[in-house]
């Protein structure tokens, strides 16, 4: 294994400072003490920027083009103001929730995250692990480097498999086969990727020469790898590039860990990819990218048990709506036919509270553990979901709300227009 497999640059921002209060007395603290030290997913992201390349860090962090649709996802949720009853005394505040038939601990899944290994080692399986321990749930990425075996055997919790078609539909299948046999409870199918969208930070950084490109090709990206020793040595040692070992080709074995973007041009999903996939897998299926109440009706009419409403993180078709707004509209389109969850920009528990309030089941959530994943392993990962829950159940109290399944659009001030905007015909 080369150190010229994978490498980039960075600079550390001013913001920076920020983090050093990890530190005392001239000594680094433990990973341990670092970990309960964060405060927010803000503080997570910060720490991950530092111990990453910025080829992982950028990949991770940034959106489609201008990244208008990954800022229009925050400014959403800091759109949307709270509405508490006050003088309420809670004496227990019921986070659980439903999804699918399985209980959650409260009303948030991990969901798929690709490359997951490069952010970290431990990649997929750690962020299983840390999951099940809270209580949730895990969506498997197609783009994961752990098998789906591993995977679900870890963690103590529910796992869904997240399937892109690479390879072709007689690989997909054996994929979904797989995942059945593993114990799977949900097949989640991306729909809103025919091909991958143009996240400018990747060719700036070298994302393809430094997974697939030559020695040559690879040079200018490597001259400050040396500058993430701790990633790098964790990187060796972890085998340098993994392979997609969910997606198996014939006679070939599993799918080198390369830059998709080809791939996924040539693995378009329909609706009529439906009817086969639901031949194939006997549980729920989730349709994840809907964004508009007439895919929101053909989703149901096609046998999703539930929709995501997403934008993939603003990773995709850039200047898209924020999922917070497109939410009422798909919440009225399936009528309660099915369950409806929701993804894109969330950071904080409030945002999980505004998301339950105007209709979504539960949320899931990306960025905001991968940042605690590239920061500090299986604990990073733990302490986002610890600061979510521990928001969620401060904001209800703070709300004077008993309980989850209480949350309702009264709680909330909503722009003009998001409750009242008439559906497509």
């Amino acid at each position: 294994m080369s150190l010229v497999q994978l490498g980039c640059t960075i600079d550390l921002p001013v913001e920076e400072l920020a983090a050093r209060r990890l530190r005392t007395s001239g000594k680094r603290r433990t990973k341990a003490t670092r970990t309960s030290e964060v405060i927010n997913i803000e503080d997570l992201r910060r720490w991950a920027r530092s111990r990453v390349p910025r080829v992982v860090f950028d990949y991770l962090d940034g959106g489609a083009e201008g990244e208008v649709t990954l800022q229009e996802n925050r400014r959403a949720f800091d759109a949307v103001t709270f509405r508490p009853r006050h003088a309420v005394a809670i004496s227990e505040c019921e986070l659980r929730t439903r999804v699918l038939g399985i209980d959650l601990a409260f009303p948030a899944l991990l969901a798929p995250v690709g490359y997951s290994r490069l952010m970290h080692p431990g990649g997929e399986a750690a962020a299983a692990r840390a999951a099940g321990a809270a209580g949730t749930g895990y969506i498997l990425s197609t783009i994961s480097c752990y098998r789906v075996e591993e995977v679900k055997a870890v963690s103590a919790g529910p796992v869904w498999y997240q399937l892109y078609l690479l390879g072709g539909r007689k690989v997909a299948e054996a994929a979904i086969l797989r995942a059945r046999e593993a114990g799977c409870s949900a097949l989640v199918v991306t729909i809103d990727t025919p091909v991958a969208g143009m996240r400018e930070r990747d060719p700036r950084n070298g994302m393809k020469e430094l997974l697939s490109g030559s020695t040559f090709e690879k040079l200018p990206f490597l001259p400050q790898l040396f500058a993430h020793p701790g990633w790098l040595a964790a990187f060796l040692l972890d085998g340098g590039l993994p392979k997609l070992e969910n997606v198996v080709l014939p006679g070939q074995g599993p799918m080198p860990l390369v830059d998709v973007t080809a791939a996924l041009s040539h693995t378009v999903v329909t609706w009529d990819d439906f009817k086969w996939l639901r031949q194939a897998w006997p549980g729920p299926i989730v349709a994840k990218g809907v964004l508009t109440g007439d895919d929101a009706r053909r989703a149901v009419d096609e046998g999703a048990a539930a929709v995501v409403v997403s934008n993939h993180g603003g990773r995709q078709l850039d200047y898209l709506s924020a999922t917070l707004r497109a939410l009422p509209e798909v919440v009225a389109a399936v009528n309660n036919q099915v369950e409806v969850l929701m993804d894109g920009g969330v950071r904080r528990g409030t945002d999980i509270v505004k998301a339950i309030c105007l209709g979504a089941r539960a949320v899931l959530i990306g960025r905001a553990y991968a940042y605690g994943l590239a920061a500090a392993g299986e604990a990073g990962v733990s302490r986002a979901l610890q600061i979510l829950r521990e928001d969620v159940e401060r904001t209800l109290r703070l709300l004077g709300c008993p309980s989850v399944a209480q949350l309702n659009p009264s709680y909330l001030d909503v722009p003009a227009g998001w409750l009242t905007k008439s559906l497509p015909d």
